[in-house]
């Protein structure tokens, strides 16, 4: 069965205000805008590329925004489409000589929401364009006087600053559902309620959501590694790497889990089973002895007893007491071999 993206909306559609940021490099000097004068500062770098280091942030652009951002940068109009569209899937693709790249930020509130983020590398310059619910800014590697040193490196080096980033945000996101799903393992077995199952589907839910988050930024770094490129440097390809190795283990533990919650279900179905089949034993039990004392009181009938027996009215509590002592003694039996 194939995972397909969840629907969501495209850039034009998304609420809230756009926010243009643009941060230079420029002869070890960097200097940062926003809103207009950001484009202003932006149009005057486009003029001039040498040794200049331009990184352009933009959330929530509106097409007319895009499109004189993508005027200056000099963008292949397929690149633009793709921008403006979203909902892409996670993606590397080379146009024009452009490296545009699609991945997926996770954050969580009642459920896993996963933010697209288009990042486009050119001579000179990345562009970043998300929804706004991600800031790149936030970055602990880029915030403050770190800026400036990870774009002293190049925009190449910005890029994988930002790709190792979102894949740091994936782990705690992969060590929540391993910590549920070790308690839910505890449940299912002492508590195989439907609300276990529930949160059995839940766990699965969210597996299939993380998985599609992570698994193609794998394929995505072993193309930035694997492939010549002319505008990632041949010395940051280890740090590509890295983060290729941080995701193999990232999908190798996604793996182990969706493997783990489906065993979590099969053992919730063989503890729901136990227990019917528990409960049909004891049901039997209790059949057998009301069956017994019924059947002894029917042969009788207790107002025939002392006739039965012939040995006056004392034979009603005989026959009495021969059913009390052989519902007793049926009960102890069914006790000792597990069944009430």
């Amino acid at each position: 069965m194939t995972e397909t993206e969840p629907s969501r909306p495209s850039r034009s559609e998304a609420d809230g205000a756009s926010s243009l940021r643009v941060a230079i490099w420029r002869h070890g000097a960097l200097t940062e805008t926003s809103d207009g004068p950001a484009l202003e500062a932006l149009a005057a770098a486009a003029t001039d590329r040498r040794g200049v280091a331009v990184w352009v942030d933009y959330a929530r652009p509106r097409p007319d925004e895009l499109a004189g951002v993508a005027a200056l940068l000099e963008l292949h109009p397929l690149v633009v489409e793709d921008i403006e569209e979203g909902n892409q899937r996670s993606k590397v693709e080379l146009t024009d000589g452009l490296i545009h790249l699609v991945v997926f930020s996770l954050a969580y509130a009642d459920e896993v929401v996963s933010t697209e983020i288009d990042m486009v590398l050119g001579p000179g310059f990345l562009l970043t364009v998300h929804d706004g619910t991600w800031d790149g800014r936030a970055i602990e590697r880029l915030s403050g006087p770190g800026l400036g040193s990870v774009m002293a490196h190049g925009v190449d080096h910005l890029l994988w600053a930002l790709i190792d980033s979102v894949v740091d945000d994936y782990f705690p996101f992969v060590d929540r559902i391993g910590d549920a799903l070790d308690v839910l393992e505890d449940d299912v077995v002492e508590n195989p309620e439907p609300r276990t199952l529930e949160r059995v589907f839940a766990l699965k839910r969210e597996l299939i959501d993380v998985r599609r988050a992570v698994s193609p930024v794998r394929e995505i770094l072993n193309q930035l590694t694997n492939r010549d490129l002319a505008l990632i440097d041949a010395e940051e390809i280890v740090y590509f790497r890295d983060v290729y190795d941080h995701l193999i283990r990232l999908t190798d533990e996604i793996d182990n889990y969706r493997e783990l919650a489906a065993s979590t279900l099969d053992v919730y179905l063989s503890s729901v089973n136990n227990n019917l089949s528990l409960i049909m034993k004891r049901l039997t039990g209790v059949t057998v002895v009301l069956a017994g004392i019924g059947a002894i009181a029917g042969i009788f009938g207790m107002s025939e007893a002392a006739a039965a027996l012939g040995i006056g009215r004392i034979g009603f509590w005989i026959v009495s007491g021969i059913i009390g002592l052989g519902a007793v003694a049926t009960i102890w039996y069914l006790r000792r071999i597990g069944w009430v």
